[in-house]
């Protein structure tokens, strides 16, 4: 028998992820909610974190890389005194030290060490590959393999709440940024040790979290309503690249674009990536040549 292969549905979910799963298992249990052909997830959250996951469904998945490469930003609680081998409460414990009486300016001025552009060194529990297997699984042999410590930017690093040895931070960063290993640095720094107990990401590039729904309001969506019901939660592909200048084209100007030509338009940027419109119809990602023309790049099947 032929495999079943799903519906063909287009558009972006902002999952709020439970803690627990790992991404992954969020992705498929959408992906089997929608019926889905082809879907997939913008970046790995630890199964302890929650918060904003975008999943990209059919031609949305052309646009993934985007929100890949976007910015994030979480709130996370962050326990002194003790480090653990993961960055987080779910690793063994491999030191510990007396918090004792850290004053709130201490904390400020540690906190200032780590705004701005920062190198960090990623965890051997991270998704990195080496040699095609990724670090977590090496760790959990027993294994430690040399990283090159990679720079991140951190745009804003707020305290929010300072009590005894638990402090709760609000951190706007780029990607690629480890959270754990951030609270781990921060630790090492304090002379204490430290290790996430909480971490929920609160936006991914243009997403945050008033336009999450979490799994369960899916089901209730769709119980209530059927495949109608949920496919109106799921938001259009060209909301994710918004910061892209638009270009619309008339439509016999779009039918060549369509075949793969590059095309003259009026009121193009002189050079970038560019969304595509056919009059209202999101139909792309094209770019703006050396000669003005504007080439397609990534075009949606309508």
């Amino acid at each position: 028998m032929a495999k079943r292969k799903g519906r063909q549905i287009s558009g972006i979910l902002v999952l709020d992820k439970a803690e627990g799963l790992t991404s992954n298992r969020a992705l498929q249990q959408a992906k089997r909610l929608f019926d889905a052909a082809k879907a997939g997830h913008t970046g790995s959250l630890d199964p302890l974190a929650t918060g904003v996951l975008p999943l990209c469904f059919g031609e949305a998945t052309k646009i993934s890389q985007f929100l890949l490469d976007s910015d994030k930003a979480y709130q996370t609680v962050i326990k002194l005194g003790v480090r653990t081998d993961t960055g987080d409460s779910q690793g063994e414990i491999i030191a510990s030290a007396t918090v004792g009486e850290l004053q709130r300016e201490q904390l400020e001025q540690a906190l200032e060490g780590f705004r701005g552009e920062i190198e960090q060194l990623p965890s051997m529990y991270s998704a990195l590959k080496h040699q095609g297997t990724p670090l977590y699984k090496l760790a959990r042999q027993g294994k430690t393999v040399e990283r090159k410590r990679r720079k991140v930017m951190i745009h804003h690093l707020d305290l929010l709440d300072f009590q005894s040895d638990e402090i709760t931070l609000h951190v706007s960063c780029s990607k690629g940024t480890y959270i754990r290993t951030l609270a781990d640095d921060l630790g090492e720094r304090l002379g204490t040790g430290a290790h996430v107990i909480a971490l929920r990401r609160t936006q991914a590039g243009p997403f945050g979290l008033a336009n999450a729904l979490t799994l369960e309001a899916l089901q209730k969506a769709l119980d209530e309503g059927g495949n109608a019901a949920i496919d109106a939660l799921l938001i259009p592909a060209d909301q994710a690249i918004g910061h892209l200048p638009e270009v619309r084209l008339t439509a016999d100007t779009a039918e060549f674009v369509m075949q793969g030509q590059a095309v003259i338009t009026r009121h193009a940027p002189t050079q970038g990536e560019v969304r595509l419109y056919s009059e209202n119809d999101f139909i792309g990602i094209g770019e703006i040549l050396d000669d003005g023309r504007v080439a397609p790049r990534r075009l949606f099947l309508p």
